[in-house]
């Protein structure tokens, strides 16, 4: 499924409205240039699924943990843009998350650890059109782990 986001407030709400699809269990790959509307879509998502408080990107903590008490979840924001060594990064154990049905776990910059990442995926192109248009591509979303 492809969606043209012509702003970030639309970005937002397309990640609001996925959050309504998910359930727990779920990995969520964004792929995409700085800028592209990442982050934005992951504050829908958090919204959507209910996080309280502000969300920005993990950048220089990599890993931001979300607990989402009324329906069980812990929602999982990773941001792997500063990793350079994929060693570096298998060894924080986020293999770990994987398998655990009450995480929603979103990952930015992905192709950094390409090689240990779960084959029931749900991933997220973003494409830059203008300074406010962005087209988003979503695939696999009918995969459930």
């Amino acid at each position: 499924m492809t969606i043209k986001s012509r702003s970030a407030y639309e970005t937002q709400k397309l990640g609001i409205s996925l959050a309504k699809k998910l359930s727990g269990g779920e990995i969520i790959l964004l792929h995409g240039n700085l800028g592209a509307g990442k982050t934005t879509f992951v504050q829908g998502l958090a919204k959507g699924l209910g996080v309280k408080g502000r969300v920005t990107s993990p950048t220089f903590i990599l890993v931001r943990k979300h607990e989402i008490p009324k329906e069980s979840l812990i929602f999982w924001h990773i941001d792997l843009y500063r990793m350079a060594d994929e060693e570096e990064i298998t060894g924080l154990g986020l293999s770990d998350l994987w398998p655990d049905k009450k995480n929603v776990v979103v990952i930015e910059w992905p192709e950094k650890i390409e090689k240990v990442l779960p084959e029931k995926r749900i991933e997220i192109d973003f494409r830059v059109i203008s300074e406010t248009e962005r087209e988003i591509e979503v695939r696999n979303l009918e995969i459930r782990n």
